[in-house]
């Protein structure tokens, strides 16, 4: 692309615009509605909006070069090296990652076909995506801990909402809903997961699935 060209095209930054909320929409409609609204899980809605648009933004725009098939399989390479070499990152991180690997590769192929309107308007929708999502004005979350319980006759599901309010009163947390797991009836003990509504967003204990993650083992 050099400075002669026009700043906008209009059909091709009319396109990206309608098709990207056409993606929004539907995607966003099955996130929100048939996996929010079960599960108030905000750093996978996170995952899964960030993942989409990165997918559509890179296809959309470098079309135009005729992406191979090894090109493809070798950004995705990436993060098989990094989810098996290396510490186990949150899915969170991961989904930063993957989405800068993504505007990078945007921005740097982009060739003359793509006008400079519609490079610009792509990274301002990667930062607005990015704070819609982050903020907490527009999505609430639930946070989660794993605890390790000893009332195990509270377990039963028609006493649910004892086992509930025996854990508000403990923790001092305003849990919405709780999912009871392993069970040892030697010990006396089970793993509940508890989720709770929180102001502050997500946490780094949202990803601990096992007890033996608290001293990282």
């Amino acid at each position: 692309m050099n400075l002669s060209d026009e700043f906008i095209h209009v059909q091709g930054f009319v396109a990206l615009i309608y098709r990207f909320l056409l993606n929004i929409v539907v995607t966003g409609s099955i996130i929100y509605f048939l996996y929010y609204k079960r599960t108030q899980r905000r750093d996978f809605l996170f995952t899964f909006f960030m993942v989409s648009t990165t997918i559509f933004l890179m296809i959309f725009l470098l079309e135009s070069i005729k992406l191979q098939v090894g090109f493809a399989l070798g950004l995705f390479a990436i993060f098989g090296i990094l989810r098996y070499r290396t510490d186990t990152l949150p899915v969170r991180e991961m989904t930063y990652l993957f989405a800068i690997i993504g505007i990078s590769v945007i921005n740097s192929l982009s060739n003359e076909n793509i006008s400079y309107a519609e490079l610009l308007a792509t990274n301002l929708l990667f930062i607005i995506m990015f704070w819609v999502l982050e903020t907490t004005l527009f999505i609430r979350h639930l946070s989660t801990k794993l605890v390790i319980y000893e009332k195990i006759e509270l377990i039963k599901p028609s006493r649910q909402e004892e086992l509930i309010n025996d854990l508000k009163e403990r923790t001092g947390l305003n849990i919405q809903r709780v999912e009871v797991g392993q069970v040892d009836f030697l010990k006396d003990v089970a793993f509940v997961k508890v989720y709770y509504a929180s102001d502050k967003g997500v946490n780094t204990a949202d990803s601990i699935q096992r007890g033996s993650d608290f001293i990282g083992e």
